[in-house]
């Protein structure tokens, strides 16, 4: 394959996506030639990958493609995967697996769930003691060059990283280096530390009546906020169960003395100071949807993610918060080989008023770890998630039928084995990934006008399957992609795609 490669001058630090409507593309299939079209990089992005989506394959004409025009935008501007590195940790590669195959299925947000209750494996620069006490083991760490390495795989497919760090709960691999931050439990009323079976572990959940906890968030956030570049984090906040609470004699007595009626307005107190430390660091933040349940007041500028219940989005929606959808799009859990119609009939406007849809703002498929690693994280994910993928992405009129569906979710999978990710089969059948590269894969011109170019020199490339020319035209754009901003420019990207591939 032959490629023009453009070399570029920078003068501007890296851009990444953001949290706005920024993808638009048209993708023209012609005759003499093919235009992709777009005024972001994120745009040109998502339209090569429809434009690989267009291109078949059979025994008779390897590689072929239909004329065609296609204008295409997202349906909801986050579209995220939740992947869950507590419970198990996930390799690198099985990370960057996962990113390479959310920019196939034009996913936009990696939810890292990087921590919780079993373990710590994010290494902290400020306090590297959380990692070194609290993770796995000391390979079972995401040093600091890892994180940045998931970033930039990330930001060179037009993904975000939006990392959760879960408190006031799930919090026991804190407590491994910091026993100070959790709250000693009283399993029955007078013995300090002491468990109550199937109730409180002996230390868990926050302390919130101390000034070091909330000193050490203040401390752990702004580290947080300059090793992550996106505008959210996830606070988690879910399941705070306050029966550890409730047994300690201190939090009792300061209950009383501060005229705190309920535990829940400790509960209150704990996210009010939480909210404060996140919005003066000037980043915006998510959290699940238990503290409404509990009675909490959020504040309105957060993004509510509702998980419980699809039945829930509408009392979230009604009081006009922002939401995520992640109910009934929990892909750890299986309930039959033909799941992933379930997943794709999952509208989130059935459930709202038609006034209240602009609040929605997407959604994620969520795949936690209890019963989760690499062995098996490709598998559980793919093309089950696709599904979801499609439901964010695509127009509801143009969605509502599985069996339409089912002949492009399977068509899809092939493409997803064919490109190395272990994507699970859908029914009997059977994919033609192994064949043969032709001399149809030819070269792609890319004009780029803009200042920033200073010339272009020609390299050749071999592709090694039927779909080379795609994984180029990425590595392609890394060389300029992110250093524009997203948001309307005067200098469009036009890929001139090679006429040849054409019926």
């Amino acid at each position: 394959m032959r490629v023009r490669v453009p070399q570029f001058i920078f003068r501007k630090k890296k851009k990444y996506p953001r949290f706005v409507f920024c993808v638009v593309d048209t993708v023209n299939v012609m005759n003499r030639q093919s235009l992709i079209r777009s005024n972001t990089v994120w745009g040109a992005l998502r339209g090569l990958e429809t434009f690989s989506q267009l291109i078949y394959v059979s025994k008779q004409r390897p590689y072929a493609v239909n004329l065609t025009v296609i204008g295409d935008f997202p349906r909801f501007k986050h579209r995220g995967v939740l992947i869950d590195s507590a419970r198990h940790f996930q390799t690198m590669k099985t990370l960057k697996q996962v990113l390479d195959a959310m920019s196939y299925n034009k996913f936009n947000v990696l939810h890292w769930h990087i921590v919780d209750d079993q373990s710590f494996p994010y290494q902290s620069i400020r306090f590297p003691e959380l990692s070194e006490k609290g993770a796995y083991s000391p390979d079972k760490v995401y040093r600091q060059a890892d994180v940045a390495g998931i970033i930039e795989h990330a930001r060179l497919r037009g993904i975000r990283v939006i990392p959760e760090f879960d408190t006031p709960g799930h919090t026991v691999s804190w407590g491994k280096s910091h026993p100070e931050l959790l709250t000693p439990c009283y399993g029955d009323g007078t013995m300090k530390e002491s468990a109550m079976y199937g109730v409180h572990t002996k230390r868990q959940i926050f302390n919130p009546i101390l000034n070091v906890t909330y000193t050490f968030l203040q401390r752990f956030f702004s580290e947080i906020v300059t090793v992550f570049p996106d505008e959210f984090v996830h606070l988690g906040m879910d399941e705070a169960y306050p029966a550890c609470w409730l047994s300690n004699p201190r939090i009792i007595k300061f209950m009383r003395k501060n005229n705190l009626d309920d535990i829940k307005d400790v509960q209150q107190m704990y996210a009010n100071k939480l909210m404060k430390i996140i919005t003066s660091l000037k980043t915006k933040f998510i959290v699940w949807q238990d503290p409404l349940d509990d009675g909490v007041k959020v504040s309105k500028d957060a993004i509510i993610e509702v998980w419980k219940s699809i039945n829930n989005l509408a009392e979230v929606v009604n009081m006009g918060y922002n939401t995520i959808l992640s109910a009934g799009w929990y892909l750890d859990l299986m309930s039959g080989n033909d799941d992933w119609q379930e997943f794709y009939m999952n509208e989130p406007f059935s459930y709202i008023r038609r006034s209240q849809q602009h609040l929605i703002v997407g959604g994620e498929a969520c795949l936690w770890a209890e019963y989760i690693d690499e062995t098996n994280l490709q598998q559980r994910l793919w093309p089950r998630a696709s599904a979801v993928a499609e439901r964010l992405w695509s127009d509801m009129t143009l969605t509502n039928s599985v069996n339409d569906a089912t002949f492009r979710i399977d068509r899809f999978r092939c493409l997803l084995v064919r490109r190395g990710i272990a994507a699970r089969p859908i029914g009997p059948g059977y994919c033609e990934y192994d064949l043969p590269v032709t001399k149809e894969m030819n070269a792609v011109d890319v004009i780029v006008p803009t200042t920033a170019l200073r010339h272009v020199q020609s390299v050749n490339l071999i592709s090694p399957k039927g779909l080379g020319f795609y994984c180029v035209c990425v590595l392609l754009l890394s060389f300029f992609m992110a250093r524009s901003k997203c948001m309307q420019v005067t200098n469009s990207i036009v890929l001139h795609l090679n006429p040849q591939l054409k019926t």
